[in-house]
């Protein structure tokens, strides 16, 4: 039974994985159209299709049983370079504010050094607390409202205005799991080192 579920933890090709995947190359047909004149609208449904994936890759991998080690490791690191590139994409143009462009890279700035720096003193790996899931998953959602609504006329205000009631949470959901993170980093470190002390009896 054992070597059965490590088996599947070992496996290399799921549908999650593939989702994963696949939310990259989204993000290269997103970057592509954004920049496009014209592809305004089609970029943001591009980008939120991307989002979209974020949501099914975990769910499929909990409702299914295909959890896998290396989901566990490309679903978070993905989830960061879709989060960077489309921000930083997306400041660039100009449909979100210089502040929150700042706020959300100084986070994954910062979790991935910290990430780096616990890996280095031989920290055990911990899985993605769910809260960190959701403000991702939020500010995934946001992103391609802000863009949609980056246009002249009425409807273009309210849906950017609106847009704001969920980014404000998912931001904040975003900041709150550092927090959340800290005794799971503790404990993550404390049990790689008495792993590398090895057997004191």
């Amino acid at each position: 039974m054992v070597d059965a579920d490590q088996a599947e933890l070992d496996r290399l090709v799921t549908v999650p994985n593939v989702l994963s995947v696949a939310r990259l190359a989204l993000l290269a047909v997103f970057g592509v159209l954004l920049f496009t004149a014209g592809y305004r609208v089609v970029a943001a449904l591009v980008l939120g299709l991307a989002g979209i994936t974020d949501f099914l890759d975990g769910y499929i991998a909990r409702r299914f049983h295909q959890v896998s080690n290396l989901g566990k490791v490309l679903d978070p690191t993905v989830d960061r370079v879709a989060l960077t590139m489309s921000v930083v994409s997306i400041v660039v143009y100009g449909a979100i504010p210089v502040w929150l462009a700042a706020v959300v890279l100084g986070r994954e700035v910062f979790v991935t050094v910290t990430v780096l720096v616990l890996a280095k003193m031989g920290a055990k790996r911990f899985d993605v607390l769910w809260i960190g899931k959701a403000g991702t998953f939020g500010l995934m959602l946001s992103l391609p409202l802000f863009l949609g609504g980056h246009g002249p006329g009425t409807w273009a205000r309210v849906l950017t205005d609106a847009t704001w009631f969920v980014a404000v949470p998912a931001l904040l959901a975003s900041l709150a799991s550092v927090v959340a993170y800290v005794p799971l980093a503790k404990d993550a470190l404390a049990k790689g080192r008495s792993a590398s002390l090895g057997p004191t009896s």
